[in-house]
């Protein structure tokens, strides 16, 4: 049951981002790590259930870069019951039992779907992370709302605490972070307009005349080109370059016939 002594967390300044917390872990390298892949990708709440020292001048901050400036240092420490109580909680953890006869780890989501699914949730939500060795504990798993599970290997399905928080939160980032604040802004391909897409064909079709290229297989030959580059999306740069090395293979003066 949750201590009725401890403080209650102020709502208004609490991120509507997913909180990221971190269960009782035994490496503060690890706890820097986590606190560096908020930052990468915009999660700024970190909460923290038994952490280990975090020495300003040791391993976390090291490990932590620029969050060593702001979300490290603003961590939250709070009781795994507390935790439970205030957040709605989704359990990352790799063993699932993919069973409907143990609902302690089943259902599960995958990060991917979490992300479609998680801006339909009402309140403050957590992501729960464990212990570098043995995860979060089926007890704890009993009191966690949800289920996520990063698909992985069969064979080897186990990541390390720092590893699983990194692809779980990339997978999230678009909850955080609009196409305009990462460092691939437009992602938009400026394509070749048709006029000058036509200016390569016709370069293709001289070229083909200019080596004797059997008439009755230009027509197919063409086709073919065409769907090339149809495929590729070239840019008016990348044209302009294939065009120019057209010309210069039909204007060759020297070419031996």
């Amino acid at each position: 049951m949750p201590d009725s002594h401890a403080p209650a967390r102020d709502d208004t300044s609490s991120s509507p981002l997913p909180a990221v917390a971190v269960v009782d872990a035994k490496t503060p390298g690890n706890v820097g790590t986590i606190a560096r892949a908020m930052k990468n990708f915009g999660f700024s709440d970190l909460l923290l259930v038994d952490p280990p020292a975090l020495d300003p001048d040791g391993e976390a901050y090291g490990f932590a870069g620029h969050a060593r400036e702001d979300i490290l240092p603003n961590a939250t420490e709070l009781t795994f019951d507390d935790l439970v109580s205030e957040y709605h909680t989704i359990g990352c953890t790799a063993v699932t039992n993919e069973t409907d006869a143990n609902h302690v780890r089943f259902p599960f989501s995958t990060p991917a779907e979490l992300a479609e699914r998680l801006p339909t949730v009402a309140g403050k939500s957590a992501l729960v992370f464990g212990r570098e060795r043995v995860g979060l504990t089926n007890e704890e798993l009993a009191h966690i709302d949800e289920i996520c599970s990063i698909p992985a290997s069969a064979d080897y399905p186990v990541l390390n605490l720092g590893q699983a928080a990194t692809i779980t939160l990339y997978e999230l980032r678009t909850l955080a972070l609009d196409p305009g604040d990462t460092q691939h802004p437009d992602r938009e391909r400026t394509r070749a307009s048709p006029p000058l897409l036509e200016r390569l064909y016709d370069g293709w079709a001289d070229l083909l005349e200019e080596i004797n290229h059997p008439e009755e297989k230009r027509a197919k030959t063409m086709r073919m080109i065409r769907r090339v580059y149809g495929r590729a999306d070239p840019t008016e740069r990348e044209v302009n370059t294939f065009i120019g090395i057209l010309r210069r293979a039909t204007e060759r003066p020297d070419r031996d016939r």
